[in-house]
């Protein structure tokens, strides 16, 4: 018998048919679709963006590091993960890499995230959770969906959150700005005490929101730096929530931050109390009755992959919010070679502290159904 392993942060890669067979017939005409990229492989033509979306990164789970510049962006969807659209497929790719379930993302839903017209934001999110609902309903002891939310007003959001509830979701998959001001603002309260009446937890994955995505194309120097700057859509987000003063407001509320890593959140909590010591005093006293750092003990779960750092400074966090992942079918991801890599990276970790991030803290976050030993 042994500790279950879950990946909090995989990935399906959305087929042609989640948005053309799925979306309200009124948008039909405008659902995003495949088309040949001219250069070998298929991309996504979405309406609202000048150039269409290149799909081979979303499923270069596997690839070599040495041939993947040169294999992975010009694929065509069908050579892909197949497992990454059929589920009949999935449970044997997470075998593969030691995993016993999932938790999961969208792929091209990360970037419908930042269209400007809501409307037809909504519409594409609707199609998607009506496509995934079938998806993870053919493994329901191995997939488990987050539904996505357009946020077009608080009202309609506690709609969307009741129906992804509805719809056996364990979580919600948020875009990172709002419609309406920010998140922070009063005016979402009645959206956060929704999400806590429901256990449904916020998930903000990276490129989810325009600053987050602007990283892809606005960067210094070589175009790696982009990947350097990655984490701050997550960083910004705890940062928003808790200097908000939005769990200080809603204490149960649970906010993940997905595949921005760990390892830097000790620097990042110290830096956050020292900021609000030093500058958060005005009129009306602190800005927060407690330390920022105890906020982001209680309420922020962070998702990683091969962050060793994460493992190594869990004593200085708290390692109940810690979640691997294993980012399957993307670039970034650590399959089939995860329990290798988790092997090296755990040398000397207390096993409690690595059956924790590796599964019990995902089980307990999101109200798994998975026994807490099994086996394959």
């Amino acid at each position: 018998m042994r500790t279950p392993v879950v990946s909090a942060d995989s990935h399906i890669v959305e087929p042609p048919e989640c948005y053309r067979d799925y979306i309200d017939p009124a948008y039909r005409d405008r659902a995003p679709y495949l088309t040949d990229d001219g250069k070998g492989g298929d991309a996504y033509v979405i309406e609202g963006y000048k150039r269409p979306l290149e799909i081979g990164l979303m499923s270069a789970a596997g690839i070599p590091d040495e041939v993947m510049p040169k294999v992975a962006p010009h694929r065509r969807f069908h050579a892909m993960h197949r497992s990454g659209w059929d589920p009949t497929t999935r449970v044997a790719d997470q075998r593969r890499d030691g995993v016993d379930a999932e938790i999961i993302y969208a792929s091209v839903g990360m970037v419908l995230c930042n269209l400007k017209d809501p409307l037809y934001k909504d519409a594409c999110f609707k199609a998607y959770n009506r496509w995934l609902q079938g998806y993870c309903e053919a493994a329901p002891k191995n997939l488990f969906g987050l539904g996505q939310t357009a946020v077009l007003s608080v009202d309609s959001a506690i709609e969307d959150f009741r129906r992804i509830k509805e719809a056996g979701f364990v979580g919600v998959m948020m875009p990172g700005r709002p419609i309406h001001e920010d998140y922070d603002h009063p005016d979402y309260d009645a959206l956060w005490e929704c999400a806590t009446d429901l256990d449904l937890p916020l998930c903000f994955h990276i490129l989810t929101s325009r600053e987050s995505a602007a990283v892809l194309t606005e960067y210094r120097g070589h175009k790696l730096n982009s990947f350097m700057k990655l984490i701050r859509g997550i960083q910004d987000m705890i940062g928003l929530f808790v200097l908000g003063g939005v769990f200080e407001r809603h204490p149960k509320l649970k906010l993940v931050g997905a595949e921005g890593d760990a390892g830097w959140l000790p620097h990042f909590m110290h830096r956050m109390n020292r900021a609000a010591d030093r500058h958060g005093h005005g009129k009306r006293g602190p800005v927060l009755p407690r330390p920022p750092s105890e906020y982001i003990r209680e309420n922020v779960w962070l998702t990683f992959q091969d962050d060793w750092e994460a493992f190594a400074c869990a004593h200085r966090m708290n390692s109940k919010r810690l979640l691997w992942a294993n980012d399957f079918p993307h670039s970034d991801s650590t399959w089939p070679w995860s329990q290798e890599m988790l092997e090296r990276y755990t040398q000397g970790v207390p096993q409690e502290v690595r059956d924790q991030a590796m599964g019990l803290n995902c089980i307990e976050l999101f109200n798994l159904p998975i026994p807490v030993s099994q086996t394959h």
